[in-house]
């Protein structure tokens, strides 16, 4: 399919680009970026697609996703959490291997790349586990996973609490030049918390979870990554002094990233309620001053990438009162709108700035030639309406998870097409 995005924003921060123009897409290749002159239309059989007023950008990567399969195939499958990614405007996807069993070796790996080449609309690159069966105590194949198609390796879910057995795992990391994702959670700090520790979970009568539980484990993986040399990116930040200590991090030349979620930078613990699982998570809500924190890290370069931490659970699990729901909402679908309404429209991020966290900085952590429409590129391309206004329903949902404290929020930022490969894979009716 031959293809012509006519009269768009384009916004491709690799190239320094914020200009309307057209782009061609040909033999699923960006053959053509017209900004002063308009696309010859008569020397082409390209279809052409008016998207004027609309964002054209870099197809959107999120590093940091569950898709459930293998083990918990009721909450999500690859199938159902790629459809939901397309939607979402979303081209690559790194689900996490946290499944039932873990994916922790090369046949694993393996098993959810083929399984993605079967149903996938979108690029699935398989985070590998960091120990066997994520058990805190051997560290995986790490080489042998790199070479199937892992494009990271992490513990999500937890941290490996052993830092003997991490500084190896990283070593073995940097060697095979793919990032450490890290989760950082001092499990020994946790003593049975379900929110934030503050004045909201004293009023609840819950145990809390401090900033320190996070803020302990980020100063430890940050020193082990200046130690070993590894590509350190810390998941779902939520507190300001991991903010702090990426920014003095980076100061003193350690190779560390860090992302941030939609839920992180708009809501604080004051939202939860007993009975409100669906704002549930971990990291936890912190408080405004935490969320401020992370929006300027946004906003000065500190934290370099979104991401959703796409955590889909069934309805009744989610169901339970908040201190026996499981953590975690869904966010494939809601985090182009939520940023747009809440970064953007806010002042705290440009259009580019939103293209650079959600496509071109995400690509830079993984290494990948993704993340820009420079021309010869494949054509992996998100078009964004950020004039359409909706209401948020859980009930339209590609993914199976429901789990989100979104439904019914008003917000602006319509995704319109998503394009892998030159090929469109959602079309927005």
């Amino acid at each position: 399919m031959n293809l012509c995005l006519k009269n768009g924003r384009i916004l491709d921060p690799a190239n320094g680009i914020d200009a309307t123009g057209d782009v061609l897409i040909a033999d699923g290749r960006i053959s053509g970026v017209y900004i002063k002159e308009d696309f010859p239309m008569k020397e082409s059989d390209a279809e052409i697609i008016d998207v004027t007023g609309c964002f054209v950008m870099p197809g959107l990567i999120d590093l940091h996703v569950h898709l459930r399969e293998p083990g918990f195939e009721h909450k999500e499958t690859i199938a159902t959490g790629t459809l939901a990614a397309a939607k979402g405007g979303i081209t690559t996807v790194c689900p996490m291997p946290n499944t039932k069993p873990a994916t922790d070796n090369p046949c694993r790996v393996k098993y959810v790349v083929d399984q993605a080449h079967a149903v996938s609309p979108v690029h699935v690159l398989p985070v590998g586990a960091v120990t066997v069966g994520q058990a805190g105590r051997e560290v995986t194949d790490i080489p042998g996973m790199a070479a199937v198609g892992a494009c990271a390796v992490s513990e999500d879910g937890k941290s490996v609490m052993d830092s003997g057995v991490y500084r190896k795992a990283m070593k073995l990391a940097a060697e095979a030049d793919i990032p450490v994702m890290a989760h950082c959670e001092d499990i020994n700090l946790v003593e049975g918390g379900v929110m934030n520790q503050g004045a909201k979970s004293a009023e609840l009568g819950v145990a809390g979870i401090s900033n320190a539980v996070e803020d302990i484990i980020v100063a430890r993986d940050i020193l082990l990554a200046k130690e070993t040399g590894a590509k350190l990116h810390l998941c779902h930040c939520s507190t300001k002094d991991s903010v702090r200590m990426v920014k003095e991090a980076k100061e003193e030349g350690v190779r560390v990233t860090a992302e941030v979620c939609p839920h992180h930078f708009i809501l604080t613990d004051e939202s939860l309620s007993l009975q409100g699982s669906e704002y549930k998570m971990n990291p936890p809500l912190r408080t405004a001053e935490d969320v401020e924190a992370l929006k300027c890290g946004l906003r000065d370069g500190v934290m370099d990438c979104i991401s959703t931490d796409h955590a889909p659970h069934a309805a009744e699990e989610k169901a339970k009162p908040i201190t026996q729901a499981p953590f975690g909402i869904v966010g494939l679908e809601t985090s182009v709108p939520l940023t747009y309404t809440y970064l953007v429209e806010t002042g705290y991020l440009t259009p580019l700035q939103m293209a650079e966290k959600m496509s071109c900085n995400p690509a830079k952590v993984l290494g990948i030639d993704r993340g820009t429409l420079g021309v010869g590129k494949m054509a992996d391309i998100t078009v964004i309406d950020p004039r359409e206004e909706f209401v948020i329903d859980p009930e339209t949902f590609a993914s199976k998870g429901r789990n989100t404290p979104f439904g019914g929020w008003r917000v602006r930022g319509k995704v319109k097409y998503t394009i892998v490969d030159g090929e469109i894979v959602y079309r927005d009716k």
